[in-house]
């Protein structure tokens, strides 16, 4: 029978940020290797649009390793195609090796996508379907815009897409074209046969495989989980499909003492949870700017109990009723979430402007503290290709 460990909160905090990879050495030199491997050591690092500084995907990236810069995880994709781009819980880059459990992926999805936007957008949009591929296959990568139509004569909101953009977005979504590049963030689509390699594009993992797969690399980035941590890590699984088959799996058991008063967790653990436990390195005691789409912040329920922080995304939230900024930053310190921080990039002027902090009840901005957020707001001035910060007049609220 597998063993049964009792581990404190603050080593689960540890572990948890050294399998996240934040418990690195910040500045060790990270070449195209090295970028690849953290990108596998993640699973997938989620993309999103917004710069208020600097896209999600970058500062992911640049909060493990500040040597990290943007234009390797583009050659990584679009040159040595080490990654391809689908959907997690969103559009994420995810190592070219994972692609035949993404295949599998597409046939369970196929279904449920399609009555999705046919749902969301009112329409058949099965003829665009041809017609976008034959527009492929003559004319090579292709992006939206070379569909000119607008759905009712107008350009619409956000989901009031034209046909083409329809179908292109159905095809990739279920495997049938692939990005081949992002230009201006817009996506570059091309057939999937010519981005992925042959053998990655065949495979297709049995229904068996896909499962064990999805739990035991989910297990292995999380390091402890309940069924439910497990299935949401990738999204790509039901609770029942991870609850099954962590009631077939010989793993060790765990209790972990909570951070925000609920009663401790018992969870399963990596087959190696001793030897981890045995290993743990803590993380710098250096102050991070996490971005709202960091992998450690990704499952709100856990970060409440293993770290006693309550997240909450504002940007569809009516500004009115934000109780932060629209787009606000974590601050990790050490192994510890101690504020949130708004802040801007003024391109214009190239000035990182502070807008907004707020500090958890009990933390203070000493000295040594107050150094540390300098330090930060330098390196990220530096990702963002910006001369200075500012703290100039901005709303400074510190609870407690």
């Amino acid at each position: 029978m597998p063993a049964e460990f009792v581990i404190d909160n603050r080593t689960a905090r540890h572990l948890a940020l050294q399998l996240q990879g934040l418990s690195e050495p910040p500045r060790r030199k990270l070449d195209q290797a090295g970028l690849l491997q953290r990108i596998e050591e993640l699973g997938f690092v989620q993309l999103d649009s917004i710069s208020t500084v600097e896209r999600a995907h970058h500062m992911i990236l640049f909060s493990r390793n500040e040597t990290y810069r943007q234009d390797q995880l583009k050659t990584a994709h679009d040159g040595a195609r080490l990654l391809f781009e689908n959907w997690t819980h969103d559009a994420a880059v995810i190592p070219m090796a994972f692609y035949p459990y993404w295949n599998r992926r597409f046939q369970r999805s196929a279904p449920v996508i399609k009555e999705k936007y046919e749902r969301w957008h009112g329409v058949d949009f099965g003829p665009d379907i041809a017609k976008v591929l034959g527009r492929i296959e003559n004319d090579g990568a292709i992006s939206s815009r070379a569909f000119a139509e607008k759905r009712n004569g107008t350009a619409g909101g956000w989901w009031n897409w034209h046909g083409g953009k329809i179908a292109l977005e159905f095809l990739w979504r279920t495997g049938r074209i692939a990005v081949a590049r992002r230009d201006s963030f817009q996506k570059v689509y091309d057939l999937t046969s010519r981005i992925v390699p042959a053998h990655l594009h065949a495979a297709l993992p049995d229904h068996d495989d896909f499962v064990d797969w999805h739990c035991r690399t989910a297990l292995h980035r999380l390091g402890f989980a309940s069924p439910g941590d497990i299935a949401r890590f990738w999204d790509a699984l039901s609770i029942e499909e991870a609850r099954a088959w962590c009631a077939i799996t010989p793993l060790p058991a765990v209790t972990i003492d909570s951070a925000d008063g609920s009663p401790p967790r018992r969870l399963v653990a990596r087959p190696d949870i001793e030897a981890l436990l045995a290993g743990i390195q803590p993380p710098p005691p250096r102050l991070r700017a996490l971005s709202p789409f960091d992998p450690l912040i990704r499952d709100r329920k856990r970060l409440s109990w293993l770290f006693g922080f309550d997240y909450r995304i504002e940007v569809f939230v009516p500004a009115a009723q934000r109780r932060y900024g629209y787009y606000v930053f974590p601050l990790l310190e050490g192994d510890g979430l101690i504020g949130r921080l708004d802040m801007k990039a003024d391109r214009a002027a190239r000035v990182l402007r502070v807008t907004g902090l707020w500090l958890e009840p009990g933390i203070r901005l000493a000295a040594g503290r107050r150094a540390r957020l300098d330090a930060e707001l330098g390196r990220i001035c530096r990702l963002a290709g910006l001369d200075s910060w500012s703290l100039g007049e901005f709303a400074l609220e510190i609870q407690g």
